[in-house]
């Protein structure tokens, strides 16, 4: 349950949260000194309708808190997970018809290109699916809502409220003002740097405007000539990738030699206490940075993940911890709880990375004959492998990290923490910058 994104509602944020005021400087250049009211109209337009667009995002948010809650309580009363109540809702819908992937197929190919039917079937059948998933959730929601009525209780948009004052009830039970502060204080987080993001990149193009003008003054041309001369004359190939390239020369020259100082910050990163548990890990227990991925091993974004990681990371020999933990996402990936039952069962005979780079690069064949084979392959003891797999204790670790990644206000994977500070995009240089700034720390 993928917290949605809300940033359309909350650029009023953009001012409070980085304790700025209109009149304070965010930039300086030669000449110039730049303030929140020299951005661009659009954005000081967006800015100023943000206080009511809060209180509605507000409320959105405690309706999703009430969601998860109903959902929650449904699960436990049929002994099953959130995500596996959810995943059991979508079974329900059937798959679309040959005729129809067929028909899709064909009406894209200026899309799919040479990729023949079975090389895209997955994802048409995925999106053919994905309106009636969609509509069977909204039932579900719909049902649990009679069932456990939830209510409003005070206003969540109060001008004042105390952490134990009650925002809503579900089932009878109460939800407090703390409860949905702290329900709420990651996807805020997320949003925050959101709009830090766009505040500078706007800033620097205003910025970027100024200094163009400047200096077609000083070569005594216009703008739109020297935008020419530097940009549009030297392009052969006229591609998108070829004009960015030469702006970004024409700017960072520019910005050199105007001397520009961007003083804008964003907000400082929460910090969290990331435990490692008795999880699968390599490198010294005592190194300056340990980093915990929580991975699904059915998804293809933490495929992709794993081999950067590993890139990154052997630039930095005996400094880093890595430990990796659970979050099979059950409510799109069909084998994620028993992939991670795998890796746990390979785990308790030393063999958990091994398995793991198996399961990355086998993601379409999880099934549980192929786990098994895969146990094989590396030469585990099977049957102790399967006693393993179906132990109480191997589900209750796996239950357990998932209970953990929820607490730190994971909802996706792959979610890596550098020194307990989440990483924000994962390529290798968003990797190795935050190990860098780890290590100085």
């Amino acid at each position: 349950m993928k917290f949605t994104n809300i940033l359309a509602f909350i650029f009023f944020f953009a001012l409070a949260v980085f304790a700025q005021k209109p009149d304070d400087v965010l930039a300086t250049a030669t000449g110039h000194t730049f303030r929140f009211r020299d951005l661009s109209s659009d954005m000081q337009a967006t800015v100023a309708e943000m206080p009511a667009q809060t209180k509605k995002a507000r409320t959105e948010i405690l309706g999703q808190l009430l969601n998860e809650r109903a959902i929650r309580i449904e699960a436990k009363s049929l002994n099953i997970s959130p995500g596996r109540l959810i995943a059991n809702e979508k079974a329900k819908i059937p798959n679309p018809t040959e005729e129809t992937i067929k028909a899709v197929y064909e009406a894209n190919r200026t899309v799919v290109g040479d990729r023949t039917l079975e090389q895209v079937r997955k994802q048409i059948v995925s999106m053919l699916r994905s309106d009636p998933e969609q509509k069977a959730l909204s039932a579900l929601f719909t049902r649990l809502n009679a069932k456990y009525k939830p209510a409003n209780g005070k206003d969540i948009n109060a001008p004042v409220l105390a952490a134990t004052d009650v925002v809503a009830t579900v089932n009878g039970q109460p939800v407090t003002a703390r409860e949905f502060e702290e329900y709420a204080k990651f996807p805020f987080e997320d949003i925050r740097f959101d709009i830090a993001e766009l505040i500078i990149g706007d800033l620097n193009e205003t910025v970027y405007q100024a200094l163009v003008s400047d200096e077609a003054k000083v070569l005594k041309i216009d703008a739109s000539t020297l935008l020419a001369n530097e940009v549009t004359n030297k392009m052969r190939d006229f591609t998108d990738e070829e004009r960015d390239a030469l702006e970004g020369a024409l700017r960072k020259r520019l910005f050199t030699k105007y001397q520009v100082k961007i003083l804008f910050a964003g907000p400082a990163p929460i910090v969290q206490s990331i435990s490692v548990d008795d999880d699968p890990s390599q490198g010294p227990v005592t190194a300056p940075v340990t980093i915990v991925m929580f991975s699904d091993f059915q998804c293809s974004a933490c495929s992709a993940t794993h081999p950067v990681l590993k890139k990154v990371m052997a630039e930095y020999a005996g400094k880093i911890r890595f430990v990796v933990r659970d979050f099979p996402l059950e409510s799109i990936h069909e084998n994620a709880w028993a992939s991670a039952l795998a890796a746990n069962a390979a785990h308790a005979q030393g063999k958990f990375l091994e398995f793991a780079e198996l399961l990355y690069k086998n993601q379409d064949a999880l099934d549980s004959q192929s786990l098994k084979k895969y146990a094989a392959q590396i030469g585990l003891n099977v049957p102790q492998f399967e006693i393993d797999f179906n132990s109480a204790k191997n589900a209750a670790e796996v239950r357990k990290d998932m209970a953990d990644g929820e607490s730190y206000g994971i909802n996706s994977t792959p979610t890596v923490f550098v020194n307990g500070i989440a990483l924000r995009g994962i390529s290798v240089e968003s990797i190795r910058a935050a190990i860098d700034r780890a290590i100085k720390k």
